[in-house]
């Protein structure tokens, strides 16, 4: 009798792991693919680019360095490798785009140029869309980390490969405004 109360509770206990392995994949495969909708929008700033460097040469031609620090940040972007090397360069990327940005205010023309208007636009819409789906990543990886680190949860979850995912969070530099000296 106890043999078979023994083997009922360690019966339910490996179906109620079960049920807990089959929602951390769940949850894997909800931040896989969340960081491809970051990638989307990534992609989307990545192609923005050349056309609003383009367009702002043309009016600030002495501000070479802006526009290296926004082409090499953009290389490393394209070819970053893992989801960290992505995650480090697009914040690259970002501080190179607010010093871009901020460059038109020295240049009233460039401002009143209509292509440059519709690009900023365009690029300002795609970094609210990469804020939005970075939103959406770091909720869906917070669920993960939490599921991997409660009980009984936490007992099998290491053992079969789950581990933390990371957070895609901004670097202490995006809070420094951007400054344009001449």
């Amino acid at each position: 009798m106890k043999r078979a109360i023994r083997l009922t509770l360690v019966a339910v206990a490996l179906l109620g792991s079960g049920c807990g392995y089959n929602t951390l994949v769940q949850q894997k495969e909800a931040i896989d693919a969340q960081w491809a909708q970051v990638e989307n929008q990534l992609q989307r700033r990545n192609d923005l680019i050349p056309n609003l460097v383009e367009v702002t040469k043309g009016y600030a031609k002495h501000e070479q360095d802006i526009f290296t620090a926004v082409a090499n940040a953009r290389s490393k972007l394209i070819g970053a490798g893992s989801r960290e090397q992505q995650i480090e360069a697009s914040n690259e990327l970002s501080g190179a785009l607010s010093r871009l940005l901020a460059l038109s205010e020295a240049y009233p023309d460039l401002k009143a140029n209509q292509q440059f208007a519709r690009l900023s636009d365009e690029l300002a819409g795609t970094e609210n869309r990469i804020a939005t789906e970075r939103r959406r990543y770091n909720e869906e990886v917070r669920t993960y980390n939490t599921s991997i680190k409660q009980i009984p949860t936490v007992v099998f979850a290491g053992c079969v490969g789950f581990k933390p995912a990371e957070y895609f969070d901004a670097p202490e530099s995006a809070q420094a405004v951007p400054k344009v000296q001449f």
